[in-house]
């Protein structure tokens, strides 16, 4: 499937990250990233659709009562997305701020690197 750009990074924060369900959590990694997915943070290096979806159940595992929420627009050049976020609980000040920065091809994230700011 064939996103926009600006689709695929709100999907990988709000339909990946930010879903506790697993099945609904996998569903959108398949129409968001390719196969191959390759995901940087400070923890590491994954590759694959299910690697991230792992990797977002133990993000969202250590924080049962957070949720991520986007901090502004997605900006795009060319192929890439940056958006900037933030993790905390539903309705109070954010604990964690972030931006993911996220690459494109073929209409689907082949990478995608999240920085913290705090």
């Amino acid at each position: 499937m064939s996103e926009p750009l600006e689709k695929l990074m709100n999907a990988n924060l709000l339909e990946v990250f930010n879903e506790r369900d697993y099945d609904l959590r996998l569903e959108a990694a398949q129409r968001t990233y390719a196969e191959e997915i390759e995901f940087y943070d400070a923890e590491g290096h994954v590759i694959g659709q299910e690697a991230i979806v792992t990797k977002a159940q133990g993000l969202l595992d250590g924080a049962p009562e957070f949720v991520f929420s986007p901090a502004g627009p997605v900006r795009i050049v060319d192929n890439m997305g940056y958006l900037t976020w933030n993790l905390g609980p539903e309705g109070a000040d954010p604990v964690v701020q972030g931006v993911d920065i996220g690459f494109a091809e073929g209409g689907l994230l082949t990478k995608v690197y999240t920085v913290l700011f705090s």
